[in-house]
């Protein structure tokens, strides 16, 4: 077995130093700034999983009479259309999806749409419906009928 002299003081002052910086990155000091402003709290959405909460992660509605889906996604994923209007749904994916309402519960149900399918519905009723790829669940969206 071969062994290095001197290395150990070294290596001895290396852990001293990494523990050092771990405390300080770890908030050991006493700042007052940090004191101050305290971090804040972890969002609900976090805390919570599989909660859904009434802010869209995507943020508002957009007009809008179109959806777009693409990479897996829906875009917008929220839309806002007045009673009476006709939404499109277009599949721009190599793959195929579906438009379906969360919870079977809803107008919604699309066939499977292939590449450049294709799936209208025209909202006769003010309210929010949530809906979803059956296929891909992690894709989501809302469309916002307003009077």
């Amino acid at each position: 077995m071969t062994t290095l002299r001197g290395t150990r003081p070294f290596v001895t002052a290396l852990a001293a130093a990494g523990c050092l910086v771990a405390v300080a990155a770890c908030g050991g000091g006493t700042d007052s700034q940090s004191q101050a402003n305290p971090a804040p709290p972890p969002a609900a959405d976090s805390e919570m999983p599989g909660m859904t909460t009434s802010a869209s992660p995507a943020g508002p509605a957009v007009a809008a009479n179109s959806v777009d889906i693409k990479e897996f996604a829906f875009g917008p994923q929220s839309i806002s259309v007045k009673v009476g209007t006709t939404v499109t749904w277009t599949n721009d994916d190599q793959d195929p999806h579906t438009v379906t309402s969360q919870n079977g519960n809803g107008p919604l149900k699309s066939s499977t749409l292939q590449n450049g399918d294709k799936y209208q519905f025209k909202f006769t009723k003010a309210g929010s419906f949530d809906y979803l790829c059956t296929i891909h669940p992690f894709m989501t969206g809302t469309v916002v009928v307003t009077a």
